[in-house]
């Protein structure tokens, strides 16, 4: 299997690199597609011309490509909530509509950690995630559609009515998949998920809370979960997401490790609060403490009234130079000049200030 330590070195070394020192997959692209552009121009390669241009681009959008990314926390949509994280389909509905009528454009875990944010000039990334992989997120009925009121059947609803709303998500995965027992409906549902557009991470095979955990315990409990999606899909995982949010008492266990012939890399570690999450590019980005925001209203006396989904989508709206907005060109990272000191060095050679 792709992760096994023999067939797994190139990734392994790919989302190590990508993760600790933060050379990125596509970090050949910009220089190739600024070039392809200029040449397309009368023949000739004017690349400060082209660079003016999408700077002029850029600053009519207000481009801000350094700032924070909603990474929003569900996990069961169900009609009767019996814990403070369920969601009605109603309220999950509400949500979704309010982030497409405000220009936010699902992307994946993986897409944000890795830097392929390809959203369209002026519109804002938001990253969906889903714990624990419960049937509410997911059930299919006998023709392969999401049953209604599920979370992808009103994910993709909602994408249906919002055309540029990109129907994706990543769903945090334990051995409980979906409800399914048998190995060949795990990987129907994992299947469906990655064919329809759908990302998947890890989240741990058996849910155990890393903290207080040795390290071989902790490596073990992810990495049996690594291989067990990886056996299923034929593709490793790009991301983890900690149980109950909590690190392991050396953080990077979390990040890079193995046990017996599985070894994992991710490109990104998921906690569960209380923030919107840095962009990528930013010298905040720590890929080993990626935030997430609870999805719950503003309740009173309670921490939700500020850190929650609505006080953060309301703070998002009323702060809109804080939040990322896309240049709509996936090669390069835009912001206005006086943002410069916020971006990681490593980005220099994509950097495009106006």
């Amino acid at each position: 299997m792709s992760c096994r330590k023999v067939g797994a070195a190139g990734l392994a070394a790919a989302l190590a690199c990508a993760a600790l020192t933060g050379c990125m997959p596509w970090e050949d692209e910009p220089e190739k597609k600024i070039g392809a552009a200029a040449k397309g121009q009368g023949g000739t390669t004017d690349q400060a011309a082209v660079r003016r241009e999408k700077a002029a681009r850029a600053a009519k959008v207000k481009a801000n490509e350094l700032g924070q990314i909603p990474v929003m926390m569900y996990h069961r949509v169900v009609d009767k909530p019996t814990a403070p994280d369920d969601r009605t389909p109603g309220q999950f509905r509400k949500e979704l509509e309010r982030m497409a009528v405000e220009g936010y454009v699902p992307i994946t875990a993986a897409e944000y950690v890795r830097g392929r944010i390809g959203v369209p000039a002026g519109r804002h990334p938001v990253v969906l995630t889903f714990d624990d992989a419960s049937p509410a997120q997911l059930t299919l009925d006998g023709t392969g559609t999401p049953v209604p009121n599920t979370a992808v059947a009103i994910l993709q609803e909602v994408a249906r009515k919002h055309p540029g709303f990109r129907p994706t998500a990543t769903f945090y995965v334990t051995r409980d998949l979906f409800g399914k027992t048998t190995p060949e409906e795990q990987t129907q549902m994992l299947t469906w998920l990655r064919e329809n557009g759908f990302d998947v991470g890890n989240h741990t095979y058996g849910h155990r809370n890393l903290l207080g955990l040795s390290k071989k315990e902790a490596m073990t409990e992810i990495a049996k979960g690594h291989e067990l999606i990886a056996e299923l899909t034929g593709t490793d995982p790009v991301t983890l997401a900690l149980p109950y949010g909590n690190q392991p008492s050396t953080t990077t266990w979390a990040l890079k490790g193995g046990m017996g012939d599985v070894s994992y890399a991710y490109g990104g570690v998921f906690r569960a609060g209380y923030t919107p999450g840095p962009s990528p590019f930013s010298k905040d980005f720590d890929p080993v403490n990626l935030p997430r925001i609870r999805s719950m209203d503003k309740v009173k006396k309670d921490d939700c009234a500020r850190f929650c989904s609505t006080a953060w989508l309301d703070w998002l709206k009323a702060n809109p130079g804080e939040r990322y907005t896309s240049d709509g060109d996936v090669a390069t990272v835009a912001y206005a000049k006086f943002k410069a000191p916020f971006m990681a060095s490593r980005f220099t050679p994509y950097a495009l200030p106006y």
